[in-house]
């Protein structure tokens, strides 16, 4: 892993001239520049009961949808495109190294744009003078269940991206597969289909990956560590897939 950093390094330069960054970036800043004001506009009408860092986070999954695609739609999917993969791999690194690096890029990325709406609340705080706006459970539990649920979003990403070719056939995957994770399975766990006893293991399983009860729970200041493995070990396998499609495609090639 001696060249990750230098790979590292230069994904981040890549995206940082990459048009889709800085419309990821715009779109992503102005929804949620909207919801705040939404928000403050609400409390300032009628009290209410739970903290502006609650309802905040309550709309992580629509700029996720758009976002994360965005960030790595190119990642593998240009680079195998433009047969630079290939190339690039006949250097001394290894797939794991080129693909940690290009998930890192995308993750540090991520994580920059949800840490520049930490303004909105600084600014809230400043000229409000009212501590009760800033309650630090909620707020620093949403950025944590952001940093967490991250890691496997941008894993996802990655992984739809080492499928394809094309950037818009892997910005469409990536986003299916979001939106499945986060809104299928809460549909699923909500039906009927699975109240049969015989299924009780899948439901159990349904219900330990609902990532809006994570939300939920971390937003409240509960961080368990079992949805913590969760996050951590779907991303580790959306790694490894990404890595073996890599792999596959170069022997297929």
């Amino acid at each position: 892993m001696k060249h990750f950093f230098t790979l590292l390094s230069h994904e981040i330069r890549m995206l940082l001239v990459s048009a889709s960054t800085y419309i990821a970036a715009m779109l992503f800043l102005a929804f949620m520049g909207f919801v705040f004001t939404s928000i403050l506009e609400n409390y300032s009408k009628v009290a209410q009961e739970v903290s502006p860092a609650q309802t905040f986070f309550q709309f992580f999954w629509f700029p996720v949808l758009f976002m994360v695609p965005m960030l790595t739609m190119k990642c593998l999917a240009e680079e195998r495109r433009l047969g630079t993969i290939e190339t690039l791999l006949t250097t001394p690194v290894t797939t794991t190294e080129v693909v940690l690096a290009k998930y890192g890029a995308a993750y540090f990325l991520y994580l920059a744009l949800w840490c520049s709406t930490g303004v909105f609340f600084y600014i809230l705080s400043k000229f409000s003078g009212d501590t009760r706006f800033l309650d630090a459970g909620p707020l620093i539990g949403g950025y944590l269940f952001i940093a967490v649920s991250g890691l496997l979003f941008i894993a996802l990403g990655v992984f739809a991206s080492s499928l394809s070719r094309n950037q818009a056939v892997a910005a469409i995957l990536c986003a299916t597969m979001i939106f499945g994770l986060i809104f299928g399975l809460s549909w699923l766990a909500g039906s009927s289909a699975l109240n049969r006893e015989v299924l009780q293991p899948v439901r159990d399983a349904v219900d330990y990956a609902q990532v809006i009860t994570h939300r939920d729970d971390f937003t409240r200041g509960i961080v368990d560590t079992r949805q913590l493995l969760f996050y951590l070990s779907g991303t580790v396998l959306a790694i490894i897939f990404s890595i073996l499609s890599v792999e596959a495609k170069l022997l297929h090639s």
